[in-house]
């Protein structure tokens, strides 16, 4: 799902969804010692027991495998020799044993993003831009001074094995196709594209057919994923209105880029009827995921940071009340995701990395 970004910290930015809801809100043990739990920020009352699972470089969007044991993530670590975004996958268990090299899972040319873990766990889905040249592609960070995505043309979705080797090529239409994620029944897989001429969402069934456009208006629609009953989605969305806007919008598309500085957060059925929009809070508000009853969404924000540089992870009910703040760290908290079986969460935070603009991956007990 794109993107690994960063507003000030080098990060992707850019969101399965549980398909239970019996074990969410899980009480922590009885035992439970707060002294313990070191990476845990003052605030964080939904967390317990959080443990960091990659320690150095930029790593990111870790979704979890259906059996809640392992994660798939990406990651540009110049240790383990990748000079753009990667995929790789760890046990939870372990992580990365202290910053070792995990298993790889893309090409390791070219760029990648966005990977999920396909039914049975056996295969995981990715977007990669190597066919078109072992080399990172140019992603400019601004343009006339205002911060910019890339949109490469020359990604398209795969899958592969957990050793590493490329089993199909889900997409073959001209322009980008990224961001994909799987829903909790298996059955179909979410991606956006720009095959249409604008960035829409776009689905197809596990085996890369039946594609069909879901989503409409103009403007960037992506980073979605399924809800926990795989009937809806959940994604960011930007909805150019004026002139202007529309026409900077535009401008950007045709050089592949887009400006992430204005998103909300949408919901829509798999069919995208029923669009409605969740979030009216201004600012980036993007890499949603549904907490596992169904009834709410947990999502980054900077719309409470005067300067848009700080990120967290805040919930919102699906009527845009009960708006509530989840992380605290003091720079950047994104890509919450949690585990099929509702007892955990995953995210990527900058929380513990020593002064640098390192971004980890992060696992943690879930508590309501």
């Amino acid at each position: 799902m794109k993107k690994y970004t960063i507003f000030v910290f080098s990060v992707v930015m850019m969101a399965f969804a549980c398909d239970t809801t019996k074990n969410a809100g899980n009480r922590a043990a009885t035992n439970y010692n707060p002294a313990t739990d070191t990476l845990r920020l003052a605030g964080e009352n939904h967390f317990r027991n959080v443990r960091q699972l990659t320690f150095g470089g930029d790593n990111a969007e870790a979704y979890w495998s259906f059996d809640s044991k392992y994660l798939a993530f990406q990651a540009t670590y110049d240790k383990w020799g990748t000079a753009c975004d990667q995929i790789f996958y760890m046990p939870i268990s372990t992580g990365t044993n202290g910053g070792q090299k995990p298993q790889l899972i893309s090409t390791g040319k070219g760029k990648t993003t966005c990977s999920y873990f396909m039914p049975g766990d056996k295969q995981i889905l990715f977007a990669s831009t190597h066919e078109s040249g072992d080399d990172c592609p140019e992603s400019p960070r601004s343009v006339g001074g205002k911060y910019v995505w890339s949109i490469h043309k020359e990604f398209d979705i795969y899958t592969a094995d957990l050793k590493g080797n490329i089993v199909k090529k889900l997409t073959t239409s001209p322009g980008y196709d990224a961001e994909g994620t799987v829903s909790p029944d298996g059955k179909k897989i979410v991606f956006t594209s720009t095959r249409s001429g604008d960035l829409e969402l776009w689905t197809m069934n596990i085996d890369g057919s039946d594609q069909r456009q879901v989503t409409t208006g103009l403007g960037y629609d992506g980073g979605a994923f399924f809800t926990p009953d795989s009937k809806q989605l959940v994604f960011r969305s930007s909805r150019p209105k004026t002139d202007e806007e529309v026409k900077t919008y535009k401008d950007l598309l045709a050089q592949g880029l887009v400006q992430p500085t204005a998103l909300e957060i949408f919901t829509c059925n798999v069919d995208g009827s029923n669009l409605r929009q969740i979030t009216h809070l201004g600012g980036a508000n993007w890499a949603p995921f549904m907490h596992p009853s169904g009834k709410k969404i947990l999502f980054a924000t900077n719309h409470h940071s005067k300067s848009g540089r700080l990120f967290n992870i805040f919930s919102i009910n699906l009527d845009g009340t009960g708006l509530e703040q989840i992380t605290f760290d003091t720079g950047f908290d994104s890509f919450i995701m949690f585990s099929p079986d509702g007892k955990k969460v995953a995210f990527a935070s900058n929380r513990n990395n020593g002064g640098t603009h390192d971004t980890n991956v992060f696992v943690a007990d879930w508590v309501e």
